[in-house]
């Protein structure tokens, strides 16, 4: 029987794809480093586990509202009050199963047919999956490593078309780690102001910025540009909590209340436990991600010195998030025996087959010529794999 034609238009997550050939691969009990995956290293916070245990013995185990429950909602409330300068009412926020499952309902609600969503690339690789399932067309906008990765105000205006049903960004970025100042935004916002695109601002890496910098939302511009932005977070990353599910959405209140309504016949609702440790995280954690971000970026600095001293390889130095995107053009048409290195998917199966490390081809990314690497693993893991890499990268002709 023949598939929903959507399907065809989709690919699997090439991220997901990587770490499960680390998973076959140890299963066979083979070595890897893998740099792959987003996921901090870190044991999530006590302040969290506590609250889970908490609810679990007290019962608190049966379903919630759709968008979340109302001590959920009002915590993402004052966190986006006090660490954003973003004034929401509880009903202007949806709690969902994960920043992922968000940026879905996003889309659900948005766009169908006829309908373009502008995507910087390097974009995350389900970006333009989720905006093709949801029977609307990407719009790939390059933007330039000599630029810091970042969307060009430009740029911008060359995309955008009367079709134009919105604009994301991603700052910090995954998978470049570019950030944006408040300048910056402001000029992108000034192209997008006159239009009646949306702005779906996802900003799940927002407390991963270094050298003193700062995040910004581009919800913060101005009142006209807050109500055309949708806001997306979640604890995932700066709680190390992956496993919990755990995304939510900040916006205006009708595009929230559409979004309720399909969560309410999808998923129904985020685990009643998981909202519990999200909830104390977000007024309890902020002394565990700041001892997180600074370890990061220790390893950022280590890792991108190590990288630039690789021959054909050179690693801009990164704004934020936990990733670095070096550029390995000086590797391709090198040849290893009888193996020729002609694209970075062949240069990521190289390293992984003969240094035994993981890393995610550009491609997947809109980036063809470019590694991703994950620093969010332990410093000695990173600098294990950083020399099984170095010294394939010797050996090549």
């Amino acid at each position: 029987m023949p598939f929903a034609q959507r399907i065809s238009r989709v690919r699997p997550s090439a991220t997901l794809a990587m770490a499960a050939v680390a998973r076959s691969m140890r299963a066979a009990g083979k070595s890897v480093i893998d740099f792959g995956l987003g996921e901090p290293d870190f044991p999530t916070p006590d302040v969290a586990i506590e609250a889970a245990i908490r609810a679990l013995r007290e019962g608190d185990t049966r379903y919630t509202p759709p968008g979340g429950t109302d001590d959920l909602r009002a915590a993402i409330v004052a966190k986006l009050a006090a660490e954003n300068g973003l004034a929401y009412d509880k009903k202007e926020v949806i709690v969902s199963c994960g920043a992922k499952h968000t940026l879905y309902n996003i889309a659900q609600v948005l766009f169908e047919a006829g309908d373009e969503v502008i995507l910087p690339a390097p974009y995350w690789v389900s970006y333009p999956d989720q905006v093709l399932l949801n029977d609307a067309t990407p719009v790939i906008v390059p933007t330039r490593e000599a630029e810091g990765f970042r969307l060009t105000p430009d740029a911008l205006r060359a995309a955008i078309t009367p079709r134009t049903r919105a604009v994301i960004l991603n700052a910090p970025s995954n998978p470049t780690g570019a950030a944006y100042t408040p300048a910056q935004l402001a000029a992108l916002a000034e192209v997008i102001a006159p239009t009646s695109a949306w702005i779906i601002s996802d900003e799940i890496y927002e407390t991963f910025v270094y050298d003193g910098r700062a995040h910004t939302s581009i919800a913060t511009i101005s009142e006209e540009i807050k109500r055309k932005t949708l806001v997306v977070n979640g604890v995932s990353k700066a709680y190390a909590m992956t496993g919990f599910r755990i995304g939510y959405a900040a916006g205006p209140a009708e595009v929230i209340a559409a979004m309720e309504m399909v969560q309410s016949q999808s998923t129904s609702n985020p685990t009643s436990i998981s909202q519990r440790a999200a909830a104390a995280a977000l007024r309890g954690g902020a002394a565990f991600t700041k001892t997180m971000v600074t370890e990061f970026e220790r390893r950022r600095n280590m890792a991108v010195g190590r990288l630039n001293k690789m021959p054909g390889v050179r690693c801009p130095k990164p704004d934020g998030s936990f990733y670095l995107f070096p550029n390995v053009e000086g590797l391709l048409g090198k040849q290893d025996g009888t193996r020729r290195l002609d694209t970075s998917s062949d240069v990521a199966a190289w390293l992984l087959d003969q240094a035994g490390v993981l890393t995610v081809p550009g491609e997947p990314f809109g980036a063809p010529g470019y590694l991703r690497i994950s620093y969010a693993v332990p410093y000695e893991t990173l600098t294990a794999g950083l020399d099984k890499m170095e010294a394939a990268i010797a050996q090549l002709a």
